[in-house]
């Protein structure tokens, strides 16, 4: 087995797949737009004070907020691949650890009235990273999933 091969293998991830009550172009659009991040992004009811959004392959981003304790975390990256209202590729790194950059897929799919978002999230540092993002992403999802409810 090769290096690299190895390395791919030995790095934890994460799928998360929920169904949302809103068309393909609205999940897209709570992804996309700075406006409607801000009111579902983090993993509980702490505020987002920052979302800069520069949507296109080669674009950054960086969402900026603070959890119920107090804490206050930052992350951004930069888009792989953008299909507007089917697909998001983007990397992952916290600003106080940008040596762990990540990998984010988010693919939406139509399903009746509403969408399925499917969330992969690969290549974490370790199984630690991978679970404290577990977490993360649930209240992330669980407040989207509120959005459209």
């Amino acid at each position: 087995m090769s290096v690299a091969r190895a390395d791919a293998v030995a790095k934890p991830s994460l799928t998360l797949e929920r169904r949302l009550n809103a068309p393909a172009e609205k999940v897209y659009a709570a992804w996309t737009d700075p406006e409607k991040i801000v009111k579902w992004f983090g993993p509980d009811a702490g505020p987002v004070s920052k979302a800069e959004i520069d949507l296109r392959v080669g674009g950054r981003y960086t969402i900026a907020f603070s959890t119920e304790n107090g804490e206050h975390h930052e992350v951004g990256g930069v888009y792989r691949e953008v299909v507007p209202n089917e697909k998001l590729v983007f990397t992952w790194a916290w600003h106080t650890m940008k040596e762990r950059e990540s990998l984010v897929t988010i693919t939406i799919k139509r399903d009746g009235d509403g969408s399925i978002l499917t969330l992969l999230h690969e290549k974490f540092f370790d199984e630690a990273a991978r679970d404290g993002h577990r977490r993360g992403w649930t209240g992330s999802l669980d407040k989207l999933e509120k959005l459209f409810a």
